[in-house]
C-alpha cells in the first residue's frame, strides 16, 4: 500500500456547498456512488442519539449498504423530538429523488448546535443545487471549529487491480469517543461485503477513533461510515477473511482510521500540540488502552503539557486512578524519550532541556506497566486558554 494525494475512489462523485445554513462557510454536502455499496457504521453512545444519526444506523442495518450520503454543518438535528425525525427522513426522501434510488441507499449526517431545528426550504435548495463532481468542496462543507479539512487516501491491490481508499472526518471539540464520537467517512473501490466490513470496523475503531480525546465530552450526533462500492474489481468475487488480499486491506483500513482519528486529537480546539501515550508491559490490550486514554484525557496532564511544565505527578495520578492492573514499584515513564521513571525511581534527567521540547507540537509519553505484554496507544491534545474562548462563543 502507499500514500497517494487525496482523491475519490473509482464510481464515487461529491461535491459541497453554501446553502444558507452558516454566514458565508460551506455547509452541505453529498458522497454518492455509481452503484450501491456495502456499507458499516459506527455511532454516538450518548444517550440522545440526534434523528440523522439513528436513521443511518437502522438504514444501514437494514442491508449493509447505502449508495449517497447528504452532510451538513451548523446544525445538528438533535434533541428536536418528532420533527427532527421527520426532517431527517425527508432530506433522505429528496436525496434518494433526485439520484432516482431508494431512500433505504441514503445516509444521512448534521453537526452543529444542539437543540434546534433544521432550515428545511435552505436544506431542500441546496439538495436539489448540489451536483455529481468530483471536488473536495464536502471536506470543508462538515467542518464546525475545525481549522482544516482532514483526509487521506491510499492505493493498493485486490484480486491484481489498483484499488483506491480515502478517509475525510470532523472533529475538534466534544471529543471523547465510545464508539466515535465525530463525523468520519471512508470510501473504497474495493470489494468486500457489508457484514465483514462492519466487523472490520467495529473491531479497528476501538484502537483508532476510541482511542483519542479531546474534552472527554461525547457528542450527541456524529458516526464513522464506510462504503465500498467494488467498481475497481468488478468481476472479481467480494473479499473475504481467507482472500489472499485480505491482509493487506485490513492494514490499509487501519492506517485510514488512525490517521484520521490523531488529525483529530492533533486540530482539537485550541489545541498546540499532539499528545500521544504508549502503555506497554500491560495484563491485556484492555487495560492498555484504558490507561493510556486516561493520561492523555486527564485536564491537569493537559494543563501541565500546554505550560511545558514537567510536572509528571500528574501523569502517575491519572493512571493510579484507573482499575488497571499497575505493578506500582516497577513503572517506568518517559517524556520525549527521557527517562523519568525506572522501577519507580526518579531518575536524573536534563529538566531545563525536557521542559523545552515540550514546546514541539507533538509529545510522546511512554509508561511500561510491568504486568503484561500487551501495548496500547492513544492522542489527545494540550489544554489552551483559547479552548475556553472557543467554547464561551461556540453559538456566535
Amino acid at each position: 500500500m502507499k500514500e497517494i494525494e487525496f482523491t475519490w475512489p473509482k464510481g464515487f462523485y461529491a461535491d459541497g456547498l453554501h446553502s444558507g445554513l452558516r454566514k458565508k462557510k460551506l455547509d452541505l454536502g453529498w458522497l454518492c456512488s455509481q452503484v450501491p455499496a456495502s456499507a458499516a457504521g459506527v455511532y454516538t453512545t450518548n444517550q440522545f442519539c440526534a434523528a440523522p444519526t439513528a436513521l443511518t444506523k437502522q438504514t444501514i442495518e437494514q442491508g449493509h449498504q447505502l449508495q449517497a450520503l447528504v452532510v451538513n454543518s451548523a446544525v445538528a438535528n438533535s434533541f428536536t423530538g418528532a420533527q427532527g425525525e421527520v426532517d431527517a427522513q425527508t432530506e433522505q426522501e429528496l436525496v434518494a429523488a433526485k439520484l432516482g434510488i431508494s431512500p433505504k441507499l441514503v445516509g444521512v449526517a448534521s453537526t452543529g448546535v444542539i437543540g434546534e431545528f433544521l432550515p428545511m426550504a435552505k436544506l431542500k435548495a441546496g439538495i436539489n443545487a448540489l451536483k455529481l463532481t468530483a471536488n473536495h468542496k464536502i471536506t470543508e462543507a462538515i467542518l464546525t471549529t475545525d481549522t482544516h479539512p482532514k483526509t487521506i487516501s491510499f492505493e493498493f491491490e485486490q484480486a491484481g487491480q489498483k484499488c483506491v481508499m480515502t478517509g475525510f472526518c470532523k472533529g475538534s471539540g466534544m471529543i471523547h469517543p465510545k464508539m466515535a464520537t465525530m463525523l468520519g467517512f471512508v470510501v473504497t473501490d474495493a470489494k468486500v461485503d457489508g457484514k465483514l466490513l462492519q466487523e472490520l470496523l467495529s473491531d479497528q475503531v476501538a484502537t483508532s477513533f476510541n482511542q483519542i480525546t479531546v474534552d472527554g465530552d461525547t457528542s450527541t450526533n456524529d458516526m464513522v461510515v464506510t462504503m465500498a462500492n467494488g467498481l475497481a474489481v468488478a468481476d472479481s468475487e467480494s473479499l473475504t477473511k481467507d482472500s489472499q488480499d485480505y491482509q493487506e486491506f485490513k492494514q490499509v483500513f487501519q492506517a485510514v482510521l488512525e490517521y484520521l482519528a490523531k488529525e483529530i486529537a492533533r486540530d482539537g480546539e485550541g489545541a498546540s500540540k499532539l499528545v500521544e501515550v504508549l502503555v506497554k508491559g500491560a495484563a491485556s490490550k484492555r487495560d492498555a488502552n484504558v490507561a493510556a486514554k486516561a493520561v492523555v484525557g486527564s485536564n491537569l496532564v493537559k494543563a501541565a503539557l500546554f505550560g511545558q511544565d514537567v510536572n509528571w505527578g500528574r501523569i502517575i495520578s491519572a493512571l493510579g486512578q484507573t482499575d488497571v492492573s499497575i505493578a506500582v514499584t516497577k513503572l517506568d515513564l518517559a517524556i520525549n524519550q527521557v527517562a523519568i521513571l525506572k522501577a519507580s525511581q526518579k531518575q536524573a534527567y536534563d529538566e531545563e532541556g525536557l521542559q523545552a521540547s515540550l514546546g514541539q507540537d507533538q509529545i510522546l509519553i511512554e509508561v511500561d506497566l510491568h504486568t503484561g505484554q500487551a501495548c496500547g496507544r492513544a492522542w489527545g491534545c494540550d489544554l489552551t486558554y483559547k479552548y475556553v474562548q472557543i467554547n464561551a462563543s461556540y453559538r456566535s
